[in-house]
């Protein structure tokens, strides 16, 4: 598991919170963590919001950050 996936998963609920404020097309579906599938989370995240696979992670990490 990278670091990444420990942030997502320990931060969740707040990084949905401001993905969701900061992209409003996200739904509760797009958002759905999976332990494990993050990669699907992303492509998610990415096909909503048209942000590169890298975009989306660097989001995620600030998000988590704060």
């Amino acid at each position: 598991m990278s670091a990444t996936s420990l942030k997502i998963k320990g931060n969740w609920n707040i990084i949905k919170g401001k993905l969701k404020q900061k992209y409003a097309r996200l739904t509760d579906d797009d958002l759905q963590y999976v332990e494990g599938k993050e990669d699907e989370l992303i492509g998610r995240i990415q096909k909503r919001t048209g942000l590169g696979k890298d975009e989306v992670i660097i989001v995620v990490d600030e998000f988590g950050e704060n």
